[in-house]
């Protein structure tokens, strides 16, 4: 119970904090503000990982019960998908394909170390 009430004080704080940085900045939904500010706390270790790693867990096995409203707006506006299910099905298909190249090339380009390796170096001096 501790430790249940440890992350929800850490989620609670990094949400208040992603209000305000929306408040300020206003680029981002607060919960994704939120979200990047808890994920910021446990790297720099402001939050115990091994405290909040049971009830995180617990939390994501029961996720599907917050996208219950979204079944139901689904079920609200059946006429509009039916309308348009092919150009919401190309969109979605397109904007994850282009979401998932951009960030497959930038975390190539950054998260690798540029090396110089020494045998291409020599070869094209000669």
């Amino acid at each position: 119970m501790k430790n249940v009430l440890y992350t929800l004080f850490a989620i609670s704080i990094s949400l208040l904090l992603g209000k305000l940085a929306h408040h300020l900045l206003a680029g981002l939904p607060a919960s994704l503000y939120g979200m990047v500010i808890y994920a910021l706390f446990l790297q720099l270790n402001w939050f115990s990982a091994k405290k909040v790693t049971a009830t995180n867990q617990w939390l994501v096995r029961h996720m599907g019960v917050c996208f219950v409203p979204a079944g139901v707006g689904v079920i609200n506006h059946f006429q509009l998908i039916q309308e348009h299910g092919v150009a919401l099905i190309a969109i979605i298909f397109s904007s994850t394909f282009i979401l998932l190249t951009v960030i497959g090339y930038l975390s190539e380009r950054l998260l690798t170390k540029q090396v110089p390796n020494d045998d291409n170096s020599s070869m094209s001096q000669k």
